[in-house]
């Protein structure tokens, strides 16, 4: 289990489609009826004959609340407007549980994520800044970077 913590402020080029499904993903909003930022939840579950079939189940991937499970304190995800006067846009930030059987979903948002940091996030070598993730035994995190549409999970 891993303590996966997001820091972002966004551009203001988010369609209210993307809003609602980001909005969704962090628990504070309802499931649009289209998803376009993560579109496929895939799982294999067994049919009333036993057979396995693939269904699609989505579910909002940073929606954690409460107290965490095994990397203490409390999980939460929060997104509000921008207050700098100089641009628009958006601040998101997120402390959520992660297992690494979640590391794909959770890293299609982040690189959408990052698709769409405000300049202040770019680390240099075309690397953008997204936050921090800390194996739950660890004391230090690591930066969580997301570079050529790929985040930087643990090996």
């Amino acid at each position: 289990m891993y303590e996966l913590m997001i820091a972002v402020d966004l551009r203001d080029e988010i369609s209210e489609q993307e809003l609602a499904e980001l909005s969704w993903h962090l628990g504070i909003g309802t499931q649009p009826e289209c998803l376009s930022i993560v579109t496929e939840f895939q799982v294999v579950v067994v049919d009333d004959s036993g057979i396995p079939v693939i269904e699609d189940d989505p579910y909002p991937l940073l929606a954690g609340r409460g107290t965490a499970w095994r990397v203490g304190g409390v999980l939460s995800s929060a997104l509000t407007p921008h207050v700098d006067p100089s641009w628009n846009g958006w601040s998101l930030t997120s402390r959520q549980e992660i297992h690494p059987d979640e590391f794909e979903k959770v890293g299609e948002l982040l690189c959408w994520l990052a698709t769409r940091a405000h300049e202040t996030h770019p680390l240099g070598d075309s690397a953008v800044g997204i936050g921090s993730l800390r194996f739950y035994e660890a004391e230090v995190p690591d930066v969580l970077q997301v570079k050529s549409g790929q985040v930087n999970w643990p090996a």
